[in-house]
């Protein structure tokens, strides 16, 4: 599904064992290098496998879509929309946890894994995609160079993995229906 080289995304429709590890072991590598998401460094493991545990939960009842990118030693990222919304919201989803392990930044898998997740979006009926990130962080110069549109920052929303406070900058993008 991705044209990065010994890299592929694709959805999963159901998380086994195997799967959580990975996802959790992507989880600590990402805390660890500092993203701020909802986690504080360190992450133990056991606390990133419960996480991942309840997102299985979500991903098997319909509530989630997950997306994984993968190369010949497992998991290296991860997207997903939260697609449980209110009912008056049937349009939107909510982008989260988008996450690339350390040994494969820097090669435009984050542009692979938000492409792929708009289009995911798109096959689910969804028009409207909302986000937030730390700001200043890589993320948010990935958002806004992909094209997402900045609705302002949020002051000392949330802690940084070391434990700082920090701003949130809320992002959002429109799909239209045909394939990019």
């Amino acid at each position: 599904m991705s044209g990065l080289q010994g890299i592929a995304i694709r959805r999963l429709e159901s998380i086994d064992d195997a799967q959580v590890a990975g996802l959790a072991d992507l989880l600590i590598d990402a805390v660890a290098s500092g993203a701020s998401v909802s986690f504080l460094d360190p992450l133990a493991p056991a606390k990133a496998v419960a996480f991942w545990r309840r997102i299985a939960d979500e991903v098997a009842a319909g509530k989630r879509a997950l997306l994984v990118a993968e190369d010949d030693a497992g998991i290296v990222g991860t997207v997903q929309l939260a697609l449980d919304l209110p009912e008056n919201q049937p349009h939107r989803a909510d982008l989260a946890k988008m996450l690339v392990h350390r040994r494969a930044r820097r090669r435009g898998l984050g542009a692979a894994l938000m492409a792929t997740a708009e289009q995911m979006a798109r096959d689910c009926g969804r028009t409207l995609l909302v986000l937030d990130t730390f700001t200043g962080s890589d993320a948010d110069r990935l958002y806004a160079r992909l094209g997402w549109t900045r609705v302002g920052e949020i002051p000392g929303y949330a802690l940084s993995a070391p434990g700082e406070y920090g701003a949130t900058t809320v992002f959002y993008k429109e799909l239209d229906q045909s394939s990019e």
